[in-house]
């Protein structure tokens, strides 16, 4: 699955989460990344030398998330910054969500 080719779609809700069978299996193809919350979302945190760097991701990843209107949770502090996908309009995941994740291990390289 070639996921950093591929562009996010808006999701219009009225759908149902992705099954926890199919994200589990989706995994492999976003290295570092976990399921949580039942497999309704997908998290990593990425590790950093400094504040700064942790701080300069966390634009980095904004400024994505803005280009593909896909916004993920984020937070960091020093030496970390944690990225948290779910789509919000149907409480869980979506393709979107894996398409995010494999473009922010992008910037992490």
């Amino acid at each position: 699955m070639d996921l950093l080719n591929r562009k996010c779609v808006p999701c219009q809700g009225g759908m149902a989460p992705m099954p926890a069978s199919e994200a589990e299996s989706r995994l492999a193809s976003v290295s570092g990344w976990e399921l949580q919350d039942e497999a309704r979302k997908l998290r990593r945190t990425f590790m950093f030398a400094d504040f700064i760097q942790a701080q300069d991701f966390a634009v980095r990843v904004g400024g994505l998330a803005q280009a593909e209107n896909h916004h993920p949770d984020i937070s960091y502090g020093w030496g970390y910054c944690t990225v948290l996908f779910y789509t919000h309009k149907i409480g869980g995941l979506h393709d979107n969500d894996f398409i995010m994740a494999a473009k922010v291990n992008a910037l992490a390289v």
